[in-house]
């Protein structure tokens, strides 16, 4: 195992890391000499100042884990890395508290200008009146997110006595009241805050949240906090707006380009509190950043679950203990309709019944389109990228849910739509952790999937399972189990062997020649 550290980490991190396997520590590299590096390494661990492109990617083909000691992944190309089954993490938990003191602190000293005053006193200048400040207590504070930083900031805005008024459409009124602040609509933040906090993700639809527009919508003197992400503010705009004097003043420790221009107008205005990207930088916050990140790459390479995946299903130890069994459930099923099916596969629906609908079921969606894709596709398939390789190749992807179950607690059905029809896999759980094939078609089954198995579709009547027998023993194949399904007596019917060991090509013809021998599908999982 080589896990390349692109950028500077905690030596209680690295030590976890070279206790498990090789560690490249490369700080500052330009794009080329990161790819140079990139193809022998299975985990690369990156801040904030190094870019990881797609061009970078494609000449890494070790690679399976990059991981963000931090926050913000806009410097990863998260689309290409889950094209290639890449995982992409971050370490959202470690830097909160640091984060949301940090924006206090830029907060106070804007509002009490604290730097200002310092730079006159150290200049031999004892004056007081140009600093005179404003007190938090009764104002308003807008805060763009809610999440986990946001909240941190609202609790201690609330303990400041400030009216706490939040956009974030994806928090609950009851969230909301818990942690004393108000929810407004956009315009109505915008309209009503005497101080606007950001605390929100760098995405497509974040860039230049905060323009021109927005500026002009704030009242008259509003102060503007941004320890986010430097993307989310148009500066020009926020330089103009301070310049008219419509905004009082702006708290940045994060900028569009970082390190920002020499000689940087906005850095130089006077009312501008600024400093060099220092939200994390807190001692405990860079030993829990290392340590959170260490671990969870080592996990990952391990296959375990991490709470930090951006790019996949991130799930807790207790969530992945109960959900695993179905993950191999739903990855069997997948499995073995790849090797049944036949014909053009055209789209994929699968309808999970029962307590299971209570569970991450896309997850589940995912694996048993790892299993369905994995041996056919040119790239790795994994929980990462299934969904995205199945629509790449044009599968429509369906989910329906039922808290009905007939015969079980929990089933999945799986049906795969075909040039040649549809096949329908049903499975379920016994005992809570061993899996068994129910239904194949409108056959039942009870079927412990196993590494080998053969699947006959044969006439049913007297002599078939022995001749099948015979065919395979002959051919030094022993058979472990078989299980037998049939719908009407003298009709179709199919038996499905469990073998020690994979049947022949010889054996599977001569078995595919017999008489009354429909089909014979050999499956491997």
């Amino acid at each position: 195992m080589q896990v390349l550290v692109a950028d500077g980490l905690g030596e209680e991190g690295l030590a976890r890391l070279r206790q498990a396997g090789e560690v490249i520590v490369r700080s500052g590299l330009a794009e080329a000499d990161l790819a140079a590096l990139l193809p022998g390494a299975d985990a690369l661990i990156i801040r904030s100042g190094t870019r990881v492109s797609s061009a970078a990617l494609g000449g890494a083909p070790r690679l399976r884990v990059i991981a963000r000691a931090g926050v913000g992944v806009d410097n990863i190309d998260v689309d290409a890395a889950t094209r290639r089954g890449i995982l992409v993490l971050n370490t959202p938990e470690s830097s909160t508290i640091a984060a949301a003191e940090h924006t206090m602190a830029m907060l106070l000293a804007l509002v009490r200008r604290i730097p200002q005053a310092h730079a006159a006193l150290s200049a031999g200048r004892w004056i007081r009146e140009p600093y005179t400040g404003t007190e938090l207590a009764g104002k308003t504070l807008g805060i763009i997110g809610l999440g986990k930083i946001g909240s941190e900031v609202a609790r201690r805005a609330v303990a400041f006595d400030m009216r706490v008024l939040a956009h974030d459409p994806y928090v609950t009124e009851d969230r909301a009241r818990r942690l004393g602040v108000a929810l407004g609509g956009w315009e109505e933040v915008l309209r009503r805050s005497d101080i606007l906090t950001l605390h929100v993700p760098l995405a497509e639809e974040t860039q230049a949240l905060i323009g021109s527009n927005e500026l002009a919508a704030m009242k008259p003197g509003a102060l503007l906090v941004n320890c986010a992400r430097g993307g989310l503010v148009d500066e020009q705009a926020l330089l103009a707006a301070l310049e008219e004097g419509h905004v009082g003043g702006a708290a940045l420790d994060v900028f569009a380009v970082e390190p920002p221009p020499a000689g940087s107008p906005l850095l130089a205005h006077p009312r501008v509190v600024a400093t060099p990207h220092l939200g994390a930088s807190t001692r405990e916050a860079q030993r829990s950043i290392a340590v959170d990140v260490a671990d969870q790459v080592l996990a990952a390479l391990r296959g375990e679950p991490v709470h930090g995946a951006v790019n996949a299903p991130a799930l807790g130890e207790e969530t992945w203990r109960r959900l695993e069994p179905f993950m191999a459930l739903a990855r069997s099923l997948g499995e073995v309709a790849q090797q049944v099916a036949e014909g053009q596969l055209s789209a994929i629906a699968i309808r999970y019944e029962g307590e299971v609908v209570r569970m991450d079921t896309p997850a589940l969606t995912a694996s048993f389109l790892a299993g369905l894709l994995h041996r056919i596709s040119d790239q790795t398939v994994n929980l990462v990228n299934a969904v995205v390789v199945a629509r790449e190749r044009g599968l429509a992807i369906s989910e329906a849910h039922s808290d009905l179950c007939e015969d079980f607690a929990s089933q999945i059905v799986a049906e795969a739509q075909t040039s040649h029809g549809a096949l329908r896999l049903g499975g379920a759980l016994f005992g809570h952790r061993e899996a068994r094939i129910t239904r194949l078609n409108h056959w039942r089954l009870d079927l412990v999937p196993a590494a080998h198995m053969l699947f006959v579709w044969n006439q049913d009547r007297p002599g078939m399972i022995g001749m099948v027998g015979t065919i395979l023993g002959r051919h030094g194949v022993n058979i472990a189990n078989m299980h037998v399904g049939r719908r009407d007596a003298g009709g179709t019917a199919v038996m499905v062997l469990t073998l020690d060991a994979p049947a022949p090509a010889e054996a599977v013809g001569e078995i595919r020649e017999a008489a009354g021998i429909a089909q014979v599908k050999a499956v491997r999982l």
